[in-house]
C-alpha cells in the first residue's frame, strides 16, 4: 500500500514537473515570437539610424562604421564584427565598391535565415558609380520601405508597429524634399566645385553646375589628380569662377587640403560636409544641417 502511494506521489511529481517545463517552453516560444529583438548589422552608421527609426525598440542595431576618422575603403573587419554579421537576421550595406569587405563577410557566413539589403541595388547603381547614396534624395525612402518589408516578415507580430514607424519616417523626409525643391528655384545653374564628389547627388537634385569632376573622382579613388585637372581647379578658385567649394571635412588628402587653402585665400565660400553621421544626430537633422551649410555658402 505504502509502495503504491509512493509511486503515485512520484508520478504526480513527474507530471507536475512536465507541466511546468511545458509551460516554461511555451513562454520561451512566445518570448521568441514577441519579445526577442531582431538583430541588425549595418555597415554604415547612417543606415543604422534609419533601421533604428523603422524598428524602434523591437530591433538591436549594430553599425560597423561610425567614427569620423574611419575610412570605409581601408577598413578591416575583426573577429567580433564577423561574428555579428554571422548571427544577424538582417544586414544592410552600401555596395558599389564603397564597403567591399562586407561582401566578403557575407560570403564567409552564408545563412538562409539572414536577409540582406544593398543600397546600390535599391538605387539602381553599380560599382564605379558615385557610392554616396545617402545624398540621393530617394535612396533613404527606398531603404526604409525595404527594411519595413523584412521586419514585417521576420517579426510579423509587430507588423502594425513597423507600419506606423515607416509612415512616420516617410513623413519626416517631406520637409527635406520640400526644402530641396524650394532651394533649387534659387540656385539652379550656379557653378560650384568640391574636393570630392561627396554631395553630387544632392547638388544634382538642386540643379547646381558642378566643376572639376575629374579631380574629385581622383581624390575619391585615392589616386593622383592630373596636373592639368589640378591647375584648372586652382584657377577656378583664384578667378572665383565658382560660388562655393564643398569640402569633405573628413578627407585628409593633401591635394584637397591645398584647394581648401586656396579657396579661403581667394574669398570663395567653403561648405564643409561630413561623410559619417555625427553622434547624436538623426539622418533627417543631418541632411537639414548639410543644406544649412550649403545655403550659407551660396548666399553669404
Amino acid at each position: 500500500m505504502n509502495n503504491k502511494r509512493a509511486l503515485r506521489a512520484v508520478l504526480l511529481a513527474i507530471l507536475c514537473m512536465s507541466a511546468a517545463l511545458c509551460a516554461s517552453a511555451q513562454r520561451l516560444t512566445r518570448r521568441a515570437q514577441t519579445g526577442a529583438r531582431v538583430q541588425i548589422v549595418c555597415a554604415e552608421k547612417v543606415y543604422g539610424d534609419v533601421l533604428a527609426q523603422i524598428g524602434g525598440d523591437a530591433v538591436e542595431v549594430f553599425s560597423i562604421l561610425g567614427q569620423p576618422n574611419q575610412d570605409p575603403h581601408l577598413f578591416e573587419a575583426d573577429a567580433s564584427v564577423a561574428r555579428r554579421v554571422a548571427h544577424a537576421q538582417l544586414v544592410v550595406y552600401n555596395g558599389a565598391g564603397y564597403d567591399p569587405w562586407m561582401s566578403q563577410l557575407l560570403a564567409a557566413s552564408r545563412s538562409p535565415r539572414r536577409a540582406q539589403i544593398e543600397i546600390a541595388q535599391l538605387a539602381g547603381k553599380k560599382t564605379g558609380d558615385n557610392p554616396h547614396f545617402w545624398m540621393l534624395p530617394n535612396a533613404m525612402s527606398a531603404l526604409a520601405r525595404a527594411a519595413h518589408a523584412v521586419l514585417a516578415r521576420v517579426d510579423s507580430v509587430r507588423s502594425s508597429e513597423y507600419d506606423a514607424r515607416l509612415a512616420d519616417f516617410l513623413a519626416s523626409l517631406k520637409p527635406i524634399e520640400q526644402r530641396i525643391a524650394t532651394l533649387r528655384a534659387r540656385v539652379k545653374g550656379m557653378p560650384i566645385t568640391a574636393t570630392e564628389p561627396l554631395a553630387d547627388y544632392l547638388t544634382q537634385a538642386l540643379g547646381l553646375r558642378m566643376r572639376n569632376a575629374r579631380f574629385q573622382r581622383a581624390i575619391m579613388k585615392g589616386s593622383e589628380p592630373s596636373v592639368a585637372d589640378t591647375a584648372a581647379f586652382e584657377d577656378d578658385l583664384r578667378q572665383r569662377r565658382v560660388k562655393a567649394l564643398i569640402d569633405n571635412a573628413q578627407t585628409t588628402s593633401g591635394h584637397a587640403r591645398r584647394m581648401l587653402k586656396i579657396a579661403h585665400a581667394s574669398g570663395v565660400a567653403v561648405a564643409p560636409f561630413s561623410e559619417i553621421l555625427p553622434a547624436g544626430m538623426t539622418y533627417q537633422r543631418w541632411m537639414q544641417r548639410q543644406l544649412d551649410v550649403l545655403e550659407r555658402a551660396l548666399f553669404p
